[in-house]
């Protein structure tokens, strides 16, 4: 009976949103490791630098727009949603219109630029944001609605499909960077004809636009797509640094190597979208210990968590390696690049929730200058790196900085603006609450 209701419980939002970033990230891994074995150093360099800059441009318009809808749709009436709806998609049009008119001489340059990956995004990118527009706006959609099932189903689609496309260039032999475009635009293509198949984008709400509605909209995208820019570059700057400067075999071993961190930020996710509620539940009840109690507990139990992985890492990561790129990359830096990112990663939960706590005692500005300067300072000490070491290691090396930095920022901003508390109780915390947990789900399910 325990069981069944241990099995019952999988069943809710909160789980299902979890079990679609863990699909996403072992199906991007899949992804990852077919390129690898079919293309050279070089070639998965290339490709790498187009998807980077692929998603870093439509931060624009996802950054634009996914949380404004989020936060004017979720709780409004019917009427009102439907405006929203309609008033979104004739943003994401003009947007992506805009994109797609940019794309005219871009085409004619990229025949003159000598980078193959920027050459190649020059050509594709209008296409690629118009034939994933559908597929961008029913995201949005699934996610404000919390219709997670369907949000898991459609974003499944896009990426299994993306791996039978491959997979059937490999099949026939056709397999190269321009059929893997190919098979990226196919596979928005498809998802979002089922977007609207399914009546799931709602596109025909467009009609239900208002001014107001959309004026609203656009004064709140044009102050968070800023901070979406800026996060996203945050997380592109190694790359583009390392493509400019080293060449994309080095962009393709570093990759390699720093791939594997997605799995410590799917926890990372679950527990920010947990602490939440119970942050902004305390901080409204004006509980100001509360409020850092809470921090405390998530920081420490998190980072807890983290550890026996890091130091399962560190002993199998020449293994993890050669399941994700096979010989070629074992016999490079990329398992010590794992290792040593695997180590940062211990300082990413201070990071994270500290963040989320001045965003919930309204401090998001705080945020947006912290991330403007982690970017300042990822690009300074990745080329201070280089200079001083000539390889990878100085640049996987200089990542502690910025999460240095964003935790310095953090914690003595909660301590000006809202709370003093001391940073190493954290730690005692986490300990006593990860005890406290473990033993309760124990109980709970198997005895």
């Amino acid at each position: 009976m325990k069981l069944k209701n241990f099995f019952k419980s999988l069943n809710n939002k909160y789980v299902l949103s979890l079990l679609g970033n863990g699909v996403m990230s072992i199906i991007g891994m899949v992804i990852s490791i077919i390129l690898r074995r079919v293309f050279s150093l070089e070639e998965m360099g290339i490709w790498l630098l187009f998807f980077s800059v692929i998603l870093l441009v439509d931060t624009f318009r996802t950054g634009f727009l996914t949380t404004a809808f989020i936060k004017f749709f979720a709780g409004a009436e019917e009427q009102k949603a439907r405006e929203i709806v309609g008033s979104t998609w004739y943003l994401a049009i003009l947007i992506t219109g805009v994109l797609l008119l940019l794309n005219i001489p871009a085409y004619f340059i990229s025949f003159h630029v000598e980078n193959l990956g920027v050459s190649l995004f020059l050509r594709w990118f209008g296409l690629a944001y118009v034939l994933s527009l559908p597929f961008f706006v029913t995201s949005c959609i699934l996610q404000a609605k919390q219709r997670f099932d369907q949000l898991l189903f459609i974003r499944l689609f896009n990426q299994g499909s993306f791996v039978v496309f491959i997979l059937l260039f490999i099949f026939f032999k056709r397999i190269n960077i321009t059929t893997v475009i190919y098979s990226y635009l196919l596979s928005n293509a498809v998802s979002s004809f089922i977007s609207v198949l399914r009546g799931w984008s709602m596109i025909n709400d467009v009609r239900l636009k208002t001014k107001e509605t959309i004026a609203t909209i656009y004064h709140f995208g044009k102050f968070s797509v800023g901070t979406n820019i800026s996060a996203t570059l945050l997380g592109t700057a190694d790359s583009l640094i390392i493509n400019f400067v080293m060449g994309p075999a080095a962009l393709a071993i570093y990759d390699a190597g720093i791939k594997f961190i997605q799995f410590i930020e799917i926890p990372l996710r679950s527990f920010a979208a947990t602490a939440m509620p119970a942050l902004s539940t305390a901080f409204n009840n004006n509980k100001r210990m509360e409020v850092i109690d809470i921090t405390k507990k998530y920081i420490g139990m998190v980072t807890i968590a983290i550890v026996p992985i890091t130091l399962g890492t560190l002993i199998f990561a020449d293994y993890a390696i050669l399941i994700l790129g096979g010989e070629k990359y074992v016999h490079t830096i990329a398992p010590n690049i794992l290792r040593i990112v695997m180590i940062i990663a211990l300082f990413y939960p201070a990071d994270r929730f500290l963040a989320l706590t001045l965003d919930v005692i309204h401090k998001p500005k705080i945020n947006f200058y912290k991330v403007m300067l982690m970017v300042v300072v990822t690009v300074v000490t990745d080329f201070a790196g280089i200079y001083l070491t000539n390889s990878l290691y100085g640049v996987i090396t200089a990542t502690i900085f910025p999460t240095l930095t964003a935790i310095l920022i953090g914690y003595y901003a909660l301590q000006k603006n809202y709370e003093k508390f001391g940073f190493w109780d954290i730690f005692s915390s986490g300990y006593l609450e990860m005890k406290y947990f473990l033993s309760s789900q124990y109980k709970k399910y198997f005895r």
